[in-house]
This record gives structure tokens, C-alpha cells and sequence, in this order.
């Protein structure tokens, strides 16, 4: 495994490449196809380089610990709004997972449907093409027009792109308190149905999900406790009669448990992550035969557990959503599975093209994770 220490080495080890390289972070997220090629981990570029709390700004190495990242910033009271996913339990993965593959894989939690995803959060980005040559784009402040938004482009590119050796990131403040408001044994329909009511009303909320294996309804509100009171005895009067309430570390815990998809973690089976219309996921799970199923985002982000062996579920799960519209990623497979389906949504032709031509500008060579997204 080639493990540069800094940025100057990183761009040497690509420039010299003389063959595909398997480019990762900390190794915490097996996605994709699997890739032939000499492991090039960014692990080694770590430390957090700039942490303004007062302006919500922090900048360090791609291969820093997100564990250091979140202590810095918690050391302060302020958080990443995205809520970052821990995939090792899903995926069965050791290591440390790293900043720098969180944004390469634009890891998004609950908190996507309010704060935004990680995308949204990155400032600026630092990185190495496929030629070897040290990049630079964004800045450490939203207003920060550089031309083309390779911050975007960067963030959900899986190491296809460029290898990040840096990025910037705006933080914000951890609230005062929170609260889950949970509601016991609801059929799909039912259960999306009140996580989409919750998302109309006017109360912010801050995450919606659904639990196939307990019928179980979880809708969170944060702020103040004031404020946080008040909405919940409004929701309580309004959309959840009836619901328990969680509230402080006990509600944290539930979402902890939507945002690592723990029910799946340690059960036989192949997992997807499908994107929908928050509306369909009823459908959707109705077109599989209702295979167990977290339903995050409102029913827009559905997690699905489908039989082992054969496709995998690829081509019942296509199906359904070329149907329904959206798009599905094989999440966690076989490597003889990964080889044999698409892992990630196929393209349009049009959207490959231009993919095609993206690929070509920065990396040339076709040497960066080849093959990984297809």
C-alpha cells in the first residue's frame, strides 16, 4: 500500500503511477466495483490545518480521522451539520474512517433533509488529478466564486476524479437540546404519511424515518429548549398524538441507529440505497414484496435488505425504480456480485457522456479507481 505523507508525495505517487490505482481513505467504505490496482491511501495527509469557530469554518488534510474532526469541533459546541454516516457496521470494514472519504463519498445523514448533504457543506477542496498536478478550488467562505464548482463535482466522486488531500467545510452549533417524537406498528403507507405531515408543518424538523421490522415512526425536532418544548406539544396537539417522546441522549441514540442503518448491519443479504419520491417508498417496497427496509429522508432515501445470490436484487430493484423514477446504489455485495451488476445507477446516455469527458480532463491516463462507478 503506498500511504503518502503529504501533499507533494501524493502528487508524486500519481505522477509515477504506472498502472490502475485503488484510491482510498481509511478503507471504511467497500463501495463500488471492485478495482485491480495498487492501493494509494490518503490516510497519511491528517491534521486539521484552520478551525475558526467564530466564523463555522475548519480546514484539514483529507486522511484526518473523522473522530478528530468531530472531538474538535464538539471541544467548541459545534458540529458537522450532515450528520456523517459510520459504515463499518453495515459493511462489516475495520479502519478509521477519514474526512477526506466522507466528502468523496458525500456521506449524508438524517439531518440531509434539513441542514443539507455533505456537498453542501464543503467550501473548498483541495486535490490530484490524474496527472499527478496539485488542484486547488472553493475557498474557506461561502461567497468564494472561483469558476467552475469542482467542490461539487469533487464531493460523490468516489476517487474517480482526483485523490483529495484537503478540504474546507463549514461547521454549526451543536443545539441546545433535542427530541424524537416515535409512534409503534404503522404499515409503510401510514408511517410515511405522518413523516411527510411532519415535514409540511411549519416545526423544522430535523429528521423523518420509517423502521420496516417495527412499524416504528421517528420524526426529531432541535433548537432550543424553549423552542423545542413548544413544537413538540404543537406537534403532539397537531400530527403525533399519541407518540412518545425521546428526548437528549435517548433521542440521539435513535438516530444514530437510522443514520449507521444498524437494523441491516449483521444480516445475510445484499443492500441498497434507493433515492425516491419520499411518497413512493410505499410502493416501492410493496413492488419487492416488502423486504425489510429503513425509510430515511421522509421516505425519499429507503434502505433496503433484498435475498443474496443470483443478481443480488439488481434486477428487481432497477425495475421498480425505473418505474417509480430515482435511482438505487448496491451498497453492500459480494465482490462476485459487484463485478457482475452495475453498483451504481446506470447513466443516461447524455449524463455519461458528459461523465465520459469529465473523466478524460482529469484523468487522462483512466489510472484513478477505474471501473469503480462504472
Amino acid at each position: 500500500m503506498m500511504r503518502p505523507g503529504s501533499e507533494a508525495e501524493l502528487a508524486d505517487a500519481v505522477a509515477g503511477a504506472t498502472g490502475p490505482l485503488r484510491v482510498i481513505g481509511g478503507g471504511t467504505r467497500d463501495i463500488g466495483a471492485p478495482v485491480d490496482g495498487d492501493v494509494l491511501s490518503a490516510a497519511g495527509l491528517s491534521g486539521i490545518s484552520l478551525y475558526e469557530p467564530g466564523a463555522l469554518t475548519l480546514v484539514a488534510a483529507a486522511g484526518t480521522p473523522l473522530a478528530d474532526i468531530e472531538a474538535a469541533l464538539a471541544s467548541e459546541g459545534q458540529r458537522l451539520a450532515f450528520e456523517p454516516m459510520d459504515h463499518r457496521g453495515l459493511l462489516g470494514t475495520t479502519g478509521v474512517p477519514t474526512i477526506g472519504g466522507v466528502v468523496a463519498a458525500n456521506v449524508s445523514g438524517p439531518r440531509r433533509i434539513q441542514a443539507g448533504a455533505c456537498r453542501d457543506s464543503a467550501l473548498g477542496v483541495r486535490f490530484v488529478d490524474g496527472r499527478g498536478r496539485v488542484l486547488k478550488n472553493g475557498g474557506r467562505v461561502m461567497k468564494n466564486v472561483t469558476g467552475y464548482d469542482l467542490v461539487k463535482l469533487l464531493a460523490g466522486s468516489w476517487g474517480t476524479l482526483g485523490v483529495l488531500s484537503e478540504v474546507s467545510l463549514k461547521v454549526q452549533a451543536i443545539p441546545e437540546t433535542e427530541a424524537t417524537l416515535v409512534a409503534q406498528g404503522l404499515s409503510a403507507q401510514d408511517g410515511v404519511a405522518a413523516l411527510s405531515a411532519a415535514l409540511g408543518s411549519p416545526f423544522d424538523v430535523t429528521g423523518a424515518a420509517w423502521l420496516s421490522d417495527t412499524g416504528e415512526a421517528r420524526v426529531r425536532i432541535e433548537g432550543l429548549a424553549a423552542s423545542v418544548a413548544y413544537r413538540l406539544k404543537q406537534m403532539g396537539a397537531e400530527i403525533c398524538a399519541g407518540w412518545d417522546v425521546y428526548e437528549g441522549v435517548a433521542s440521539a441514540a435513535l438516530w444514530q441507529e437510522v443514520r449507521d442503518v444498524t437494523p441491516l448491519s449483521g444480516q445475510a443479504g445484499t443492500v441498497w440505497r434507493v433515492s425516491v419520491k419520499p411518497t413512493d417508498a410505499p410502493a416501492l417496497l410493496n413492488a419487492l414484496g416488502d423486504p425489510q427496509a429503513i425509510c430515511d429522508w421522509g421516505g425519499g432515501l429507503v434502505w433496503l435488505l433484498m435475498p443474496e445470490g443470483g443478481d443480488g436484487g439488481a434486477a428487481a430493484v432497477r425495475g421498480a425504480v425505473a418505474r417509480l423514477g430515482g435511482h438505487a446504489t448496491l451498497v453492500r455485495g459480494s465482490a462476485e456480485t459487484r463485478r457482475a451488476v452495475s453498483v451504481f445507477q446506470p447513466e443516461e446516455a447524455g449524463v455519461a457522456r458528459i461523465t465520459a469527458g469529465l473523466r478524460a480532463q482529469f484523468d487522462p491516463r483512466g489510472i484513478l479507481n477505474p471501473g469503480l462507478m462504472g
